[in-house]
C-alpha cells in the first residue's frame, strides 16, 4: 500500500499535514460511515490496520443491522480491513471554516480477511462500488466505454431545531425561482463556497442554475470516461455541499421530495458509449440510431424492476405522484424533459440519452450501474422501441407508480436484477429495504391523527 503513502505525501506537500482523516465508506443506502484517523497514523490505513465490521456495508437507514441479511451479530459480526481508493484523499475545506482545524478526506473500501496468497483480501459483494465495477468491467469485455455526466438538484432551508421539523425555504426565497438571476446573487456566498470546494476536490462542476422550487439549486457536472469517478463526484458533492451549507447558516438537503408542493430534487444521468476506437455508438446520420434506441428500449423494459434502485427511500415515491413535476412512467423523448429518457442529441460527438428517473437520494454507484445494466440489456437483446411520447400515435405508457413496498418485490423477483447486481446482492437491497418499510409504515403521521382521531 506504499501507493496511498506516497498519495498522502504529495497530500501533506500541497496542503499541510491533516489533524485527521476521515475515512468515507459509502453504504447501500449511500449513508457515508467510517471512522477517524490522527493524521500522523497515515501509516496503519495503508498498512491494512484499520477495521470496520463488514456488515457496515449493510445496514438500514437508521444504522441498525437487518438480521434478515445474514449479517451483523448473527454471524459475529466480523471486521474487514479499510483499503484507500486510490485518487480519493482530498480536503475538506469548509471544516477548517467551521474551526474544525485542517481535515482530511478518503474514501475506503472493506476487505474480507485475506487468504494466505493474497494480502489484500477480496472485495465483498455488499459494496456498492463493487457492483458498479463489475458492470464496468462487462461492459469493457464488449469493447464498450460509457462516457457519464450527472445533475443534482438540492434545496436549501433555514436550520431546523428538531429533526421531526419540516423544511422552511430560505428568507425572501420566491416560490419559483426558476432560472432567476437575482436568485443566485442573493446566494452567492454559500454558492460561490459550494463551488470552491468542488474545485477544491476536483470535481469538474460545469454549470449552476436556480431551479424551480424556493431555495432549490442544480449543479452540473463534466462528461467523464471515468464511471466510477462520476459516482464518487455525486457522493462527495452531496457530503461538500451539507458542510458548506452549514458554515453559512443553511441546511441542505438532496431529499427526494422535501416539500409537497414543490418540485422535488433529481440525479439526472446522461449517458453516451464510445467504442474501443473511440467512436460514439449513438451517433447517427439522421434520426434515432438503431444502438442508441436499442440502449432506451433497454432502460424502458428494465426500468419497474430497477425502480426501487432509482427510488429507494419512502419520501423517494412521493417524486411519482401525478403533477409532482418529475416523469413517472417508462417513456421516451426527443428533447422532451416531460420523459424518463431523453434525447437531447443523437447526431455526432454529443449523441447521449438523459435518464431522469432517479431521486437525488439515490446510491450513485447502484444508480449508475442499474442505467448501465439497462442499456447493455437493450444492446443484447434488441427489444422493440415503443413510439416517442411526443408521437401523436403513441399510446401513454402506464406509470411506474408509487407502491414502495410493490417496487422491492419487483426488483425482489427480478432476474435482471441478479444479472446486474449479482443475486446474492439483489436478495440482501431487498431484505434491508423491507426491513426499512417495516419500520416506517408501522409509525402514525400527524395527517392521520389530524384527519381521523376527532371524528372517528
Amino acid at each position: 500500500m506504499s501507493g496511498f503513502l506516497e498519495e498522502y505525501a504529495g497530500f501533506v506537500a500541497a496542503h499541510g499535514r491533516p489533524e485527521r482523516i476521515e475515512l468515507m465508506l459509502c453504504d447501500l443506502n449511500a449513508v457515508i460511515r467510517g471512522k477517524w484517523l490522527p493524521g500522523d497514523d497515515a501509516a496503519k490505513l495503508a498498512a491494512g490496520e484499520v477495521r470496520l465490521p463488514l456488515s457496515t456495508y449493510a445496514p438500514n437507514i437508521l444504522g441498525e443491522e437487518v438480521e434478515a441479511t445474514g449479517l451483523g451479530i448473527v454471524a459475529g459480526d466480523p471486521d474487514g480491513r479499510l483499503i484507500p481508493v486510490p485518487g480519493t484523499l482530498k480536503p475538506m475545506p469548509w471544516a477548517s471554516a467551521e474551526g474544525r482545524g485542517k481535515v482530511a478526506q478518503v474514501l475506503v473500501e472493506m476487505h474480507e480477511p485475506p487468504a494466505s496468497h493474497d494480502t489484500r483480501g477480496a472485495l465483498p459483494f455488499t459494496s456498492p462500488r463493487g457492483r458498479l465495477a463489475a458492470m464496468q468491467a462487462r461492459l469493457a469485455e464488449r469493447g464498450l466505454r460509457p462516457v457519464v455526466a450527472t445533475e443534482l438538484e438540492f434545496y436549501l432551508i433555514r436550520p431546523r431545531a428538531r429533526p421531526e421539523e419540516p423544511p422552511r425555504p430560505p428568507e425572501h426565497s420566491p416560490d419559483a425561482q426558476n432560472y432567476d438571476l437575482e436568485v443566485l446573487e442573493k446566494h452567492q456566498g454559500v454558492l460561490d463556497a459550494i463551488l470552491a470546494a468542488a474545485e477544491a476536490q476536483g470535481i469538474p462542476t460545469d454549470t449552476l442554475i436556480a431551479e424551480y422550487g424556493p431555495g432549490q439549486f442544480e449543479v452540473n457536472f463534466h462528461h467523464t470516461e471515468d464511471v466510477m469517478f462520476a459516482a464518487d463526484m455525486a457522493l462527495w458533492f452531496r457530503r461538500l455541499v451539507r458542510g458548506v451549507a452549514r458554515q453559512h447558516g443553511f441546511e441542505a438537503t438532496f431529499m427526494a421530495k422535501p416539500y409537497a408542493d414543490h418540485p422535488g430534487n433529481g440525479m439526472h444521468v446522461h449517458v453516451s458509449v464510445v467504442d474501443a476506437d473511440g467512436r460514439n455508438i449513438f451517433a447517427a446520420e439522421s434520426g434515432v440510431g438503431d444502438r442508441l434506441g436499442a440502449a432506451v428500449a433497454g432502460l424502458l423494459e428494465t426500468m419497474r424492476e430497477m425502480q426501487a434502485i432509482f427510488a429507494p427511500h419512502l419520501n423517494s415515491y412521493r417524486r411519482f405522484l401525478p403533477m409532482s413535476f418529475a416523469p413517472s412512467a417508462p417513456d421516451w423523448g426527443l428533447d422532451n424533459r416531460a420523459a424518463a429518457i431523453r434525447l437531447p442529441e443523437t447526431r455526432g460527438a454529443g449523441a447521449r440519452l438523459e435518464h431522469r428517473i432517479c431521486g437525488a437520494d439515490v446510491n450513485p454507484y447502484l444508480a449508475l450501474a442499474a442505467i448501465l445494466g439497462g442499456m447493455l440489456h437493450g444492446l443484447e437483446t434488441g427489444p422493440d422501441l415503443p413510439l416517442p411520447l411526443d408521437d401523436p400515435a403513441a399510446r401513454p405508457a402506464a406509470p411506474l407508480g408509487h407502491d414502495w413496498a410493490g417496487a422491492v418485490e419487483r426488483f425482489a423477483a427480478s432476474e435482471t436484477a441478479a444479472e446486474i447486481f449479482g443475486a446474492p446482492f439483489r436478495d440482501l437491497y431487498a431484505e434491508v429495504r423491507r426491513d426499512e418499510i417495516a419500520r416506517l409504515t408501522r409509525e402514525i403521521s400527524q395527517v392521520e391523527y389530524r384527519t381521523y382521531l376527532g371524528r372517528l
